[in-house]
């Protein structure tokens, strides 16, 4: 499996132009040889662009997600829509189940190279330090796994990093790599470089953190998106500019280490 981590700028509410860069960026990726290509959390509009969330917000499968599905089908590869604002009212009246029929949800949804929806996975830990996110969106409640190239893949969404509860519970799904996408600030650096990969050693997994680039008025983006491999070696990384993350990251390579290293049969 080539993952690719689109490290994209987001402009604060320029939901067209970022969609745009989103799309442009699962081109370059799925032409560099991606199987999978994950985007950053709220690429749409933003993370700390809360204003614009509510006018902004659409069901699942609204006109962000037809955009992104539509590149991962023409160019065959799997992609992870980052995640974007979910109006829950919106999707149930689709037919969705949501945890809630009413209010916004910090969301992210994993199509495959058919452009089939595999997982949809709602932000679990609302950030509520300098931010509004908690005040504005609903809590997910469900830890959906999904078959990706070979890989039995999770997703969990910026702030879950610091719950390391939240990975065990999909360890125990059988998940081998978890997807983050994220909008980490500074000037948590080490921390944005610390959790991730103490996650992936803790379960002995790949995760890959994608982060977005750009600033905003509350804060500015670190980037410097990271694909841990299960040792919790840093396999692939950027700067904090815009890019591209490609890593190689073999199933197998799971198995081997938890067979090299089985820390996880010593639980108690």
């Amino acid at each position: 499996m080539n993952l690719a981590l689109a490290q994209i700028e987001i402009e604060p509410a320029k939901r067209d132009r970022n969609v745009e860069r989103a799309v442009e960026a699962i081109d370059a990726a799925a032409a560099e040889g991606a199987d999978c290509v994950a985007l950053p959390e709220v690429f749409d509009v933003g993370y700390f662009a809360f204003d614009a969330y509510e006018r902004s917000a659409e069901p699942i499968g609204g006109g962000v997600h037809r955009a992104i599905r539509a590149a991962a089908v023409e160019h065959d590869v799997a992609v992870l829509a980052g995640t974007v604002v979910e109006d829950l009212a919106a999707s149930a009246a689709a037919g969705e189940s949501v945890p809630e029929p009413e209010g916004l949800a910090n969301t992210a949804v994993l199509f495959d190279s058919d452009g089939d929806r595999q997982l949809v996975y709602r932000k679990h830990h609302l950030f509520g330090y300098d931010s509004a996110e908690a005040e504005l969106l609903v809590p997910g409640d469900r830890l959906p796994t999904a078959e990706v190239c070979g890989h039995t893949a999770a997703v969990t969404t910026c702030y879950d990093l610091r719950f390391p509860e939240l990975y065990r519970r999909l360890l125990e799904a059988g998940a081998t790599m978890v997807l983050v996408p994220s909008a980490w600030p500074y000037p948590r650096v080490e921390h944005w470089q610390l959790l991730p990969r103490a996650r992936a050693v803790e379960d002995l997994l790949y995760v890959g953190a994608v982060n977005g680039a750009g600033s905003f008025e509350a804060a500015d983006l670190v980037g410097r998106s990271t694909v841990y491999d299960p040792w919790g070696t840093p396999v692939a990384a950027t700067d904090e500019g815009p890019a591209i993350v490609h890593a190689a990251c073999p199933p197998e390579r799971v198995a081997e280490v938890r067979g090299e290293f089985p820390a996880l049969s010593d639980r108690r």
